[in-house]
């Protein structure tokens, strides 16, 4: 059986239990136990916390521990490498309407998705959608890619034209109908 202990940075110093699936550890039977650790050095008021993860086998040995200390400084990786980037450029100027999404247009999974797609299908639009729930790194590259933070993401002839707010103001003005039906031309 496999435990995981996450120590997470709390607001008061006592500990927090949390309870994860068994899905989220490979091959365990029963739920992971979720942690926090209060710590003496205080780098910033708001944490009580070092956050960490501290792995257990099945023999409760440890695997990893929480660090002495907060590191300073940290850098920060980028999901949106070259070839992802590579590929979202052919992703979104292989179709003339692309919508990346939670969900799919047959099931979206959120409210603002799901009003994007009605509309697209009310405009009798042919659209591809990617679900981008299936693929965190996907998620969090297309953050970037577009430099837009949420979703759904709409993309018209290869270009960003935004989220479900600017979508549905566009519609009401007329806009998206005569942008889509130029793109779709084209």
């Amino acid at each position: 059986m496999a435990i995981l202990r996450f120590i997470l940075p709390v607001a008061r110093p006592s500990p927090a239990l949390l309870h994860l699936p068994s899905s989220a550890v490979s091959g365990a039977t029963k739920y992971p136990a979720v942690t926090a650790a209060p710590i003496s050095h205080r780098p910033s008021p708001l944490f009580d916390s070092v956050p960490t993860v501290t792995l257990y086998n099945h023999n409760d040995a440890v695997v990893a521990r929480r660090p002495k200390r907060l590191t300073t400084s940290f850098r920060c990786l980028s999901a949106l490498n070259p070839e992802l980037k590579t590929t979202l450029d052919k992703v979104v100027t292989s179709q003339k309407v692309v919508l990346f999404m939670k969900g799919t247009k047959e099931f979206p999974q959120c409210g603002f998705s799901n009003t994007v797609v009605q509309i697209l299908k009310s405009l009798n639009v042919p659209f591809e959608t990617i679900n981008i729930l299936e693929n965190e790194v996907l998620r969090q590259a297309l953050k970037e890619y577009s430099s837009w933070p949420t979703f759904p993401q709409l993309y018209i002839d290869g270009e960003f034209f935004g989220g479900c707010d600017i979508t549905v103001d566009a519609y009401q003005r007329g806009e998206l109908q005569e942008l889509l039906e130029k793109a779709i031309n084209s």
